[in-house]
């Protein structure tokens, strides 16, 4: 690994370290909602646990919306009730840059639905180019909420001013929005799975837009966590070097990332990855001879049917590991076998020990457990309900 990795790497680890724990902030105020006798017993409580879960990287943008109107609907519009759900819909989405690397928004305009929350935008990582903006609006709309009729919360955020994110419906489906700044967004937004001119993403085949580094993609100096890319020396020396005002932010193109593939989906570099020396990598993460997913399946070795518990997925790392209903056991083993056996790298290493402190605070053993651990390490896909790969 180049000097230049180490130290991004160092930094970005600093940086999820000092993030880490967004998630929890909204918690405490809805929690204290029960103690002061709002809703039925243990709603307010119920409320509270489902938090940390919707506003982790890997949940839709538009859970925490659902959450926040259920808040209203259940517990009523005292003042303290609808403060901590605007506290909700404002909240900034815990940031992983292992896994993304920029936020989800909601783009459903039927979300929020109660009115009290309409018009407010959420908090983003200070690490988002354009974040001080988006930020300062956050602040604002609390107190003055924007005009918001018709318009989602994605919307809402595009019309102030501030577009670096990636917009998705309630679905988890990318969505292509006027005004959505694609450029920043590169592959993770720009590459739905329909581009807005209806054209495919073959653009490296004339060399033109997809290697020449000129389209506002700065793949020149592409960003060590992206994958290892070996683009810059393209075809950058040749004609078209004014990309970037050749108008290919209409057509979609500028997108692409470099990914030189033509399914429309997945075109953020994983699949240039030159530098991948393991069996098991997503982006710059080596997990060596294994794969770090884990599994919650019922009726494990003897328990009953209807017995949940967490296991590892891969069989390296499963061995000699008994199931255990605590997933933090899991996380751990998973942890500890990255070093011992499957010879992963030491930045995979790290990434599964700041998974393992998120899985820990998220606090939850359900299948959503095992899927936000799954999505934290870049394995969205896996099938948890499968206790092996």
């Amino acid at each position: 690994m180049s000097l230049s990795k180490v130290f991004a790497l160092a930094a970005l680890l600093a940086h999820v370290e000092a993030r880490f724990g967004q998630e929890q902030i909204p918690v405490a105020a809805v929690q204290a909602l029960g103690d002061a006798g709002f809703g039925d017993p243990g709603v307010a409580a119920t409320l509270a646990g489902s938090i940390p879960g919707s506003l982790l990287a890997a949940a839709s943008p538009c859970d925490k919306l659902t959450i926040a109107d259920q808040i209203i609907t259940e517990l009523g519009t005292d003042q303290q009730v609808i403060d901590a759900a605007i506290g909700l819909v404002a909240a900034e989405t815990n940031f992983n840059p292992f896994a993304v690397d920029k936020p989800f928004v909601c783009a459903d305009a039927t979300l929020p639905a109660s009115e009290q929350l309409r018009g407010i935008v959420p908090l983003v990582d200070p690490a988002v180019a354009g974040s001080d903006v988006e930020n300062a609006n956050s602040a604002t709309s609390k107190t003055t909420p924007f005009a918001a009729d018709g318009l989602s919360q994605a919307e809402v955020m595009i019309a102030q001013g501030f577009s670096n994110f990636t917009a998705k419906a309630a679905n988890g489906d990318v969505v292509a929005l006027d005004g959505l700044d694609e450029s920043a967004a590169g592959g993770d937004a720009a590459n739905s799975t329909t581009p807005a001119d209806g054209t495919d993403n073959n653009n490296a085949a004339d060399g033109n837009n997809g290697n020449n580094g000129n389209n506002g993609n700065n793949n020149a100096v592409q960003s060590p966590c992206k994958g290892g890319n070996n683009n810059a020396p393209s075809n950058s020396t040749t004609g078209g070097n004014d990309n970037a005002t050749n108008g290919t932010l209409a057509d979609g193109n500028t997108g692409n990332d470099n990914a030189n593939n033509n399914d429309d989906t997945n075109n953020d570099d994983t699949n240039n990855n030159d530098d991948a020396t393991g069996d098991n990598q997503t982006g710059d993460l080596d997990f060596g001879q294994c794969t770090p997913t884990m599994a919650r399946v019922a009726g494990l070795n003897g328990r009953a049917a209807t017995e949940f518990t967490f296991i590892p997925q891969d069989p390296l790392v499963a061995e000699g590991q008994q199931e255990a209903l605590n997933p933090n056991i899991i996380t751990n083993r998973i942890c500890d076998q990255l070093i011992n056996v499957c010879e992963a790298s030491d930045e995979a290493h790290t990434a599964c020990l700041d998974a393992k402190a998120q899985i820990e605070a998220l606090g939850t053993r359900d299948q959503s457990t095992a899927d936000t651990w799954n999505a934290i390490l870049g394995f969205a896909d896996a099938d948890s309900t499968k206790a092996t790969l």
